[in-house]
């Protein structure tokens, strides 16, 4: 009986990491332009190169990393976005719901 409890537990605490960690990969993911979401907003990971005839609300200076939806830090290369649950965007990306953050 103690083995099975000691590998149940041995087994329920690597389980666990496993899951813990798995959460924190996929957080990392980065997002791709090609992403259909990404597509539909007019994602670029190079806000330099956002396409100002399509995009005309776009002007210099804006960028994900001073964008009201972005969730790192403002000099980061790279943070969350509360439109990409579970990915990250490029500090200098910039997509069409850029909102300045205030």
């Amino acid at each position: 009986m103690k083995n099975s409890r000691r590998q149940f537990m041995i087994l329920s605490a690597a389980g666990a990491c496993t899951l813990a960690l798995n959460g924190k990969v996929q957080a990392q993911a980065m997002v791709a332009e090609t992403d259909p979401q990404a597509a539909a907003l007019g994602y670029k990971a190079d806000a330099s190169k956002v396409d100002k005839a399509k995009y005309a609300k776009y002007a210099a200076g804006q960028q994900c990393s001073n964008c009201a939806l972005f969730q790192g830090k403002a000099d980061a290369a790279a943070g969350g976005c509360s439109l990409f649950a579970g990915k990250q965007v490029v500090g200098k990306g910039w997509c069409s719901a850029y909102a300045k953050k205030a």
